[in-house]
């Protein structure tokens, strides 16, 4: 396998592209509703604070990280609520503001890690590259859903990649949300990169495998399209069934997007 790229200077590419979808949203632009009901640009984005924000404090001050993973309800729901709550009582400009200072603080934080790192997070500790990938798919997801609702299209470079080997690192989350069985099974992922290069991650071996266009792969495993608008395609019926329940984040699945909801755009 060819030399790894640079996870967190690749975080800071990603958070840049997200920046430019909002940078000039006037206050309407800012209260657009999104796909995901209930929220709007300004939700999405007071959303990757807090999220940014708990990464950030993660990597520089574990003990007061886990102080506040101890603090917190057991109810998901309100938790996410909470975390957000502050950044939602901002107007656009401040919470733009903020988004730049919780974005910019994680990605140092994290950067000043050795990727093997390991370093606390809310389901179980992982590398500090494994995090910053974990932010690389909130980047995706919820930069996503800002697309959609400004009806924008997105370039995707080859830097999704990290968003692929974590999918693939925490395919076991969609059997998790759901509350059913984990199969004894290791996928095989054959994925074509946006520059046309082919990845492949599993075993070599593997008879149940998953393939397809990554930008696809990253669209399914963070619930913004559905899996009858992409092209991807399962040989197993374990890898059969993963496609409808795939997602590389906990917590619950939600509702996500229905068949044919943004087909035209996705193909």
């Amino acid at each position: 396998m060819s030399a790894q790229p640079d996870v967190f200077a690749d975080l800071v590419s990603e958070g840049d592209a997200f920046d430019a979808l909002i940078a000039d949203l006037d206050d309407a632009g800012w209260r657009t509703e999104t796909p995901a009901v209930g929220w709007t640009v300004a939700h999405q984005v007071a959303h990757l604070s807090a999220v940014f924000r708990l990464a950030g404090l993660s990597a520089s001050d574990p003990d007061t990280f886990s102080r506040f993973l101890s603090s917190m309800s057991g109810s998901f729901e309100s938790n996410v609520a909470a975390a957000m709550a502050p950044y939602l009582a901002a107007p656009p400009p401040a919470l733009f503001a903020k988004w730049q200072e919780e974005r910019s603080t994680a990605e140092k934080a994290l950067a000043a890690h050795a990727p093997t790192d390991i370093v606390p997070w809310l389901v179980r500790p992982m590398p500090a590259a494994i995090l910053a990938g974990a932010g690389m798919m909130e980047l995706f997801g919820h930069g996503q859903d800002v697309a959609d609702a400004l009806g924008v299209e997105r370039r995707h470079t080859d830097r999704i990649r990290h968003l692929c080997e974590f999918a693939a690192r925490t395919w076991d989350f969609g059997y998790l949300a759901r509350e059913e069985e984990v199969p004894d099974v290791e996928f095989g992922y054959t994925l074509t990169a946006p520059s046309g290069a082919t990845w492949t991650f599993g075993p070599p071996d593997a008879d149940q495998r998953i393939s397809g266009p990554a930008v696809d792969f990253c669209l399914l495993v963070t619930r913004r399209r559905h899996r009858d608008d992409l092209r991807l395609s399962a040989v197993g019926p374990d890898a059969e069934h993963w496609l409808d329940i795939a997602q590389a984040y906990r917590g619950p699945a939600g509702s996500g997007r229905q068949p044919g909801q943004f087909a035209a755009a996705t193909r």
